[in-house]
């Protein structure tokens, strides 16, 4: 499995409730679900190939 670092992240509240129950309607904890949502958006721009993670896929 790929190295996690964890890192502190500011976010405003409104956003917040809304990833919260956008986690909760994928059946995701909140962090797995930035985490999926950073890496679609990454594959998206072409910053990151698909099988660049592979590893951290649940």
């Amino acid at each position: 499995m790929a190295a996690r670092k964890s890192f502190a992240l500011r976010i405003d509240s409104r956003t917040l409730e809304a990833m919260q129950r956008w986690a909760k309607d994928d059946l995701r904890s909140l962090n797995a679900q930035i985490e999926f949502m950073l890496r679609e958006a990454l594959q998206q721009s072409g910053r990151l190939r698909s099988g660049d993670m592979k590893d951290t896929e649940k």
